[in-house]
């Protein structure tokens, strides 16, 4: 027991068990009941925020440390191709969802050039991914959404597209075009 003053100056007993020694460091003595409380409190929502938290972390990270897929699609016989025209073709999404159903195709440009080479662009424009036209008369890639018109190599004409038509790799093998497909690539 110890003595303290009292607002009036006389002096009274105190329980230090209970308040903790007088003039001490505080918490220097047996954990009393609300203290124990509240570390507890403080851990167990520690505990909470953190459990809560590494997911969520992982997921916002992820695509950091993801590897893009690209897989080598077939598009079709390589004589089954006019040269000089710009044909349309259709393909497996390189990352398609399991329930992504028909939506799971997607579609290239493929021209096969004079010295017997082939150029594939993405079908999808660079401003919002909307999927652009062929235009055979005028030999350009139009985009209906909001007006990007691209020339025949795929640079921007005009419109808001932020950068030229991305194209894919292509070779042929066993007789076949094959492009190396990728996920959809639009501006950020």
């Amino acid at each position: 027991m110890s003595y303290g003053t009292t607002s009036g100056g006389s002096l009274m007993a105190t329980d230090s068990a209970r308040h903790g020694p007088v003039g001490g460091p505080e918490g220097a003595g047996p954990l009393n009941r609300r203290d124990f409380l509240v570390k507890l409190t403080v851990g167990a929502s520690a505990l909470g925020a953190a459990i809560i938290a590494v997911p969520f972390v992982g997921f916002l990270l992820a695509p950091f440390f993801e590897r893009q897929p690209q897989v080598w699609r077939a598009v079709g016989p390589a004589d089954g191709f006019k040269i000089g025209a710009t044909a349309k073709v259709s393909f497996v999404d390189a990352s398609p969802l399991p329930w992504a159903g028909v939506v799971a195709r997607t579609a290239a440009w493929v021209r096969r050039d004079p010295q017997g080479g082939f150029v594939a662009f993405s079908v999808n424009c660079t401003h919002f991914g909307c999927p652009v036209q062929w235009l055979p008369d005028a030999a350009l890639f139009m985009c209906p959404c909001h007006g990007g018109v691209d020339y025949g190599d795929g640079t921007v004409a005009a419109g808001p597209p932020p950068r030229p038509l991305p194209q894919y790799p292509v070779r042929i093998r066993n007789g076949q075009v094959e492009i190396r497909t990728s996920p959809i690539p639009i501006a950020p």
